[in-house]
């Protein structure tokens, strides 16, 4: 990973914080996200520390803002000429339905909408790499049943755990259409779920602790920097192995749809 550039979301606490400390520690210049300054900056301080890489800094925007991740955007293609690898790892699970800046369902906007928008704002650098990556933490919970294409937002009806199911199912449909319309270049694209991790989020969101912030780290950083995968694209990991995704995430026809909806939340209709 020397010489690399990388850019990890989420990355002041959990899996994120993690993952950027263990490329930082392969040799790669790690930019850290968050959208508090002074968390990001305690991040990079730390991270800094315990890897003994100075090439570590950090990019501000808050997801529940299509214009700060555009900004964002900007800030990376001034700071590197080229994107080895893009870690899309922020979310956040929401109890109650409250509405982005943009007037989206929250979970919706962060966990799929700010990822979708920023990781194709950011294609042109991830081109100008030899091989560039991009890797997406989904979740197991991606397999949600009863999809309804209507009510994306929940405007008819709300449950946290049913909005955070699908966003994670629209990662790895992003994910899908991403390395079917990369196929031919130098960049792959690839989801993942890291496990049952004891994170703030985890806690929070469904009461439970689970394994080691090191343990649900491995598979983003495998996939961020092992040889193994350099080919392979539009798969779907757990446990640092490949393994199918949920019947939805395989539809084809639903995949398209969901790229389009996307497109045109977040301006990039085409």
């Amino acid at each position: 990973m020397k010489n690399k550039n990388v850019l990890i979301t989420g990355a002041t606490d959990g899996i994120g914080k993690e993952t950027a400390l263990q490329l930082a520690r392969k040799g790669a210049r790690v930019l850290v996200h968050g959208r508090s300054e002074a968390r990001c900056q305690q991040a990079v301080d730390e991270i800094r520390s315990q890897s003994g890489s100075p090439q570590v800094e950090y990019v501000l925007a808050d997801f529940a803002s299509l214009a700060q991740v555009r900004a964002m955007a900007e800030e990376v293609k001034r700071r590197v000429e080229r994107l080895d690898v893009l870690v899309n790892n922020a979310g956040g699970h929401f109890k109650e339905r409250t509405l982005s800046e943009d007037g989206y369902e929250m979970t919706l906007a962060v966990n799929h909408l700010a990822p979708f928008l920023l990781t194709n704002l950011l294609l042109p650098l991830l081109k100008k790499s030899p091989a560039g990556r991009i890797v997406t933490v989904s979740s197991t919970l991606h397999t949600v049943r009863g999809l309804d294409m209507d009510d994306l937002q929940g405007e008819q009806r709300y449950r946290g755990n049913a909005a955070y199911a699908l966003s994670k199912l629209g990662n790895i449909l992003m994910t899908r259409e991403l390395a079917e319309r990369l196929a031919g270049s130098s960049v792959t694209a690839n989801s993942l779920h890291p496990g049952t991790v004891d994170t703030k989020l985890l806690r929070n969101a469904f009461g439970m602790s689970g394994s080691s912030i090191e343990s649900g780290a491995a598979t983003s950083v495998y996939l961020a920097s092992s040889p193994e995968v350099a080919e392979v694209s539009g798969a779907y990991f757990e446990h640092v192995r490949q393994v199918d995704a949920g019947e939805q995430a395989q539809d084809p026809a639903l995949q398209k749809q969901f790229w389009q909806i996307s497109a045109e939340w977040t301006g990039l209709a085409r």
